[in-house]
């Protein structure tokens, strides 16, 4: 079968392509620079815990060590570092110590704010896509080709054509295409699809520079800074850790098209620096600059045959700390394994046609939970100033999106995705809920060995998760055949799909011997209260696309061979 043809080598274009090499599908990336990434510090990626895990598990390349992990995000509405003035009506920064008798860093609406689970990943883009592209150079299944901009796609029953123009153009053909091609897609444009959306929603000046500030390692988010000597502001301000001391730090810039002269940066840069400096502009090196607009923008079709748009050419979204780049990420991890079972296995179409319907909506619900946010958090006048204590909540969901939680910036779900299974009397509740990204723990594998549950995800096998306390001290030959565990095995050789078993002692929110089916991407399908081989195969079925075989099978459900959780345990 011809490979997939994937348009565009950026982070997007090359993460699909090591995905679906992961599961054994060739694919051609269509690259229409010369192969290698400018060095920019000023254009920098925010990776969450998930997404990050997913890039190492692809490269191969331990990516916290090219990057930087925020130990915390310090939101602050309004800051002053000046000595000497005395605040008695509100309290001190926290974690800031006063000097002096005078309060430093003190004003209203002044908040700490720290992770409450793992801290973003913050690192310079061209080490990302240079880590990817080096995985790529041993990867057999992908090839690369430079200098080669798309200009046709043609389209038939068993696949697609597509023309590149360059010193080497030529014809490619393919299984499929997808378009990773940014804002601009070429292939989005030669299918027709429009892109409707808000221009311009927000604007930030950027500076990278190596300084020194008063805190180390910890992003900020500074809401409402008293200093405006440089012009109008808009007063936000975002300082970000990179490794070797390096910073970046951006400005929300006011509406309009105001020109950011090089003279009104480096008065930027001076006067914020002194300002969280008690006064003092510290030393610093001026490494790269740059101005970056957000737009808001969602394709109408994501997909048009066997043509797909994934990350930028897909969406825009940017503002109030939401992150584009990590949602194309999780656009190419929801579509390779599907698309790998469709080459492998041939047409399903429902199980493609779920890649718009969970990718699309989820998209499109953060970025209508941004422009709802938006007048509140960006507005002089309107509910927060009337509304008691309403800029501190405000500050909170600010933070919120920077740090991935929330409806701003929190993994989403597939709640009401097509690819559900039908509801048995023997589905329990866990932590997580259905369609949701499952946790990552320890699990035992088939082999014996201790892994996380995370590392076995993204090799196109779902995987079937019990639930058995105490298999941990133990070894796997002295529980694998007690209990429960023979008809269990039985029941994952028959899915309809090929499946992983693997055992964990605990999981949030579960009990002994529930049966958790997980998705080849990390989200939960269902959570069976025991071995029900009916039900689960039920479930199967449907997380493949066969939604209505799957409703068919399930008028008895729970009645198959072998149902009920048994009293024989594991060990």
């Amino acid at each position: 079968m011809d490979p997939v043809i994937i348009v565009g080598a950026g982070p997007v274009g090359l993460t699909l392509a090591l995905a679906l090499a992961r599961q054994e599908v060739p694919s051609v990336v269509l690259d229409e620079g010369p192969g290698k990434d400018e060095q920019r510090l000023a254009r920098t990626v925010v990776l969450r815990e998930d997404t990050a895990a997913l890039l190492a598990r692809l490269s191969g390349f331990p990516l916290a060590a090219a990057g930087l992990v925020w130990t915390g995000w310090r939101s602050v509405r309004r800051r002053q570092v000046m000595r000497n003035i005395r605040f008695d009506d509100v309290p001190d920064v926290p974690g800031e110590a006063a000097s002096g008798g005078a309060s430093r860093g003190a004003t209203e609406d002044a908040v700490q704010e720290a992770s409450a689970g793992p801290a973003p990943l913050h690192l310079a883009q061209h080490v990302l896509t240079g880590a990817l592209r080096d995985a790529i150079a041993e990867e057999r299944l992908v090839k690369v080709a430079v200098e080669s901009r798309l200009d046709s796609i043609e389209q038939e029953a068993s696949g697609v054509t597509a023309h590149t123009r360059g010193p080497k153009g030529t014809w490619w053909r393919g299984s499929y295409l997808i378009g990773c091609d940014g804002p601009r897609s070429t292939v989005r444009k030669l299918q027709d699809i429009r892109f409707p959306g808000r221009t311009a929603v927000e604007r930030h000046a950027v500076a990278a520079l190596r300084t020194e500030l008063p805190w180390s390692g910890e992003a900020l988010l500074h809401r409402a800074p008293p200093w405006r000597t440089s012009g109008p502001s808009a007063g936000e301000i975002t300082a970000r850790p990179l490794p070797d001391g390096v910073w970046r730090l951006d400005w929300l810039l006011p509406p309009g098209k105001d020109l950011v002269t090089p003279d009104l940066l480096v008065a930027r840069i001076r006067e914020t620096l002194a300002g969280w400096s008690a006064g003092s502009t510290p030393p610093y090196d001026l490494l790269d600059t740059g101005v970056h607009a957000v737009h808001h923008r969602l394709a109408r079709r994501w997909r048009a045959g066997r043509v797909f748009l994934a990350g930028d050419a897909a969406h825009l979204l940017g503002a109030l700390g939401t992150q584009g780049l990590d949602e194309g990420l999780r656009d190419a991890d929801n579509l390779a394994w599907k698309l790998a079972l469709a080459w492998h296995h041939g047409p399903h179409e429902a199980l493609l046609d779920s890649y718009q319907v969970e990718r699309r909506g989820l998209v499109a619900a953060r970025l209508r939970a941004a422009d709802q946010a938006l007048p509140l958090l960006r507005g002089g006048k309107g509910l927060r100033s009337y509304v008691p204590g309403s800029s501190r909540g405000h500050d909170a969901l600010l933070t919120d999106g920077h740090l991935g939680r929330g409806p701003l910036g929190a993994p989403g779900a597939y709640a009401d995705s097509p690819l559900a299974p039908p509801r048995t009397e023997s589905e329990t509740a866990v932590e997580t809920a259905p369609g949701s990204q499952v946790v990552d723990v320890r699990v035992t594998a088939e082999d014996g060995t201790f892994v996380r549950l995370r590392d076995r995800l993204g090799r196109g096998a779902l995987l079937v998760v019990l639930i058995a306390p105490g298999t941990g001290v133990w070894a796997r030959k002295h529980w694998v055949s007690a209990g429960i565990m023979p008809r269990l095995a039985a029941a994952v050789t028959a899915l309809p799909h090929p499946a992983e078993l693997l055992v964990a002692e605990s999981y949030p929110g579960a009990a002994a011997h529930t049966v958790l089916l997980v998705r080849p991407d990390g989200h939960l399908v269902t959570a069976l209260s025991g071995v029900r081989p009916s039900d689960l195969y039920t479930a199967a079925e449907a997380a493949l696309g066969d939604r209505k075989k799957s409703e068919a099978a399930g008028t008895g459900a729970g009645a198959g061979t072998g149902a009920g959780t048994g009293t024989g345990g594991v060990g």
